[in-house]
């Protein structure tokens, strides 16, 4: 079942505007009015009336709205009840997490955990940017490593680990020899971007707009993090990244400067508040454990309005 349709005429019917609403789902207007029209088609009624510039709903897409809300609910309440269960039943505890994700601490979460419960598996399941959220939501995972900002609505979350951001410069960039940049000393490169994750994401990692007001010059855009470094070492753009991307992603046309004015990157291990699977409160108590170890102990800013405790 793809409800993609069904969420393609949620954002259209809520922004009332196809440039908004294609902005906001990251697809271009043509394939936004393709999913619309096909949807339109497959019921047999128009939802929208197009008037000029003004787009407004139908009875019938008003109808309609609620409901294909509710679908969406559904469906994702369906999926990951099925795949909670068929994990849960394999006794494996699927962790989420994105390009270098937690760093070391992980591999080590990983380790112990079997180590305290020798009759369960782990299984590491990597996703593009921002992807391990939405697979909490959909039952993919049970637990994951987060890059905050994220929308965790619905999520139990702590902060877990905290990491300075680093520029990515090919060798040959002129700055590529610094021990310490600012962020404005990168206002005339091209920084990669993605479609792949909301927009407010890509704005936090491209610090948009930058300290003096600027917004970033926009470069090429990539699907995950292969593409990224393969623009940046090329000499094309430049990228930020977290400090363990320095370790997971080494490679000798690239060159990674920590940058001295901008917020660092906080990792929250999360999870669905309405779990019962007991390996994922095992799991967070190692984590927990291993955090303590390694993060600073300074106090956090909180995620407002979502549970949140600091190796609690």
């Amino acid at each position: 079942m793809d409800t993609r349709s069904l969420r393609y005429f949620i954002e259209l019917a809520e922004q009332l505007n196809f440039t908004r609403a294609a902005e906001r789902l990251f697809v271009s207007q043509p394939a936004l009015s393709r999913r619309i029209r096909q949807l339109e088609e497959g019921l047999r009624t128009p939802l929208f009336e197009r008037t000029g510039r003004e787009v407004l709903l139908t009875a019938a897409g008003e109808a309609l709205l609620p409901l294909a809300r509710q679908l969406v609910v559904d469906w994702q309440t369906a999926q990951r009840t099925a795949r909670v269960v068929a994990a849960a039943r394999a006794r494996t505890l699927r962790v989420g997490f994105e390009a270098s994700g937690a760093g070391t601490m992980a591999t080590q979460a990983y380790t112990e955990f079997m180590r305290q419960h020798p009759d369960s598996s782990v299984e590491p399941k990597r996703f593009e940017w921002g992807g391990e959220v939405m697979a909490l939501h959909e039952g993919l995972v049970d637990v994951a490593f987060v890059w905050l900002p994220a929308d965790t609505t619905g999520l139990h979350t702590e902060i877990v680990a905290v990491e300075r951001r680093m520029a990515g410069l090919a060798t040959e960039h002129p700055l590529a020899g610094r021990n310490t940049i600012s962020v404005l000393e990168l206002n005339d490169d091209p920084i990669v971007w993605t479609r792949q994750a909301p927009k407010e994401w890509v704005d936090w990692w491209a610090v948009n707009p930058r300290p003096d007001g600027r917004e970033p010059l926009w470069g090429p855009e990539n699907d995950n993090v292969e593409e990224m470094l393969e623009h940046v070492a090329s000499g094309r753009a430049i990228c930020i990244s977290p400090e363990s991307m320095t370790l997971h992603y080494s490679r000798p046309d690239l060159t990674w400067v920590p940058l001295n004015d901008v917020s660092p990157l906080r990792i929250a291990l999360c999870w669905p508040l309405s779990t019962t699977n007991q390996s994922v409160a095992a799991f967070a108590s190692v984590v927990r454990h291993l955090s303590r170890e390694t993060m600073p102990t300074s106090p956090r800013d909180p995620i407002p309005g979502e549970a949140c405790e600091i190796g609690d």
